[in-house]
């Protein structure tokens, strides 16, 4: 098993398996998940275990999300996305709809555009030689909160109401290793603010 865990499910899923949704809804997200993949910033492990996701809001607080496991996959289409229309952090259960069942991460997401009505994208990504660089010098979650769990999610409202993490728009996880997230009023601004992390001196 991959020490770093990604792709396993921490939380409760009730998955409503219905058709893919239409490729022009994902296509502005899966472009960006095709630039993170090819900065190697998404991707799999050499056990083919997959890291790294990126979603985008849809109406209210539902977000279109890469699904599960998709991250060996060199290239995505519709059918590897889902939508998360609820979640209940205290309950730790999401609720997704689509053909696949969503990202592991699907819970910190969620909390993210819960939190910030602004917010409009998320991305989830892996890089160990940026993750120790910047490791507590960003907003950082605590160690003791793995990813994708409740105490993740609470970390990560707690980054937001007592850190200057709403300006930054990143932070690292330090209970994940080489984890790190990015969100952004777009797509633009979401990618650019982890592209522009990765390529500081």
């Amino acid at each position: 098993m991959n020490p770093f865990e990604e792709g396993y499910i921490k939380f409760q899923c009730d998955w409503q398996k219905t058709e893919a949704y239409p490729p022009e809804k994902v296509q502005s997200l899966n472009y960006w998940r095709q630039k993170l993949y090819t900065e190697k910033l998404v991707g799999a492990y050499p056990d083919g275990i997959g890291f790294g996701n990126v979603s985008m809001r849809a109406e209210g607080n539902h977000f279109y999300i890469s699904g599960s496991k998709t991250g060996n996959f060199p290239v995505l289409t519709n059918r590897h996305f889902a939508k998360v229309i609820d979640f209940d952090i205290e309950k730790n259960s999401v609720v997704c709809q689509g053909p696949i069942i969503a990202s592991s991460e699907s819970m910190s997401h969620a909390v993210i555009y819960q939190q910030i009505a602004e917010v409009m994208a998320v991305f989830h990504v892996h890089d160990l030689a940026l993750w120790e660089k910047v490791l507590y010098k960003i907003p950082t979650t605590d160690p003791s909160a793995p990813y994708g769990s409740p105490e993740m999610g609470r970390e990560i409202i707690r980054l937001i109401k007592t850190t200057d993490v709403m300006e930054q728009k990143v932070f690292a996880m330090a209970g994940h290793k080489e984890g790190l997230f990015s969100f952004g009023t777009s797509l633009e601004e979401a990618g650019q603010k982890i592209l522009d992390l990765k390529n500081s001196n």
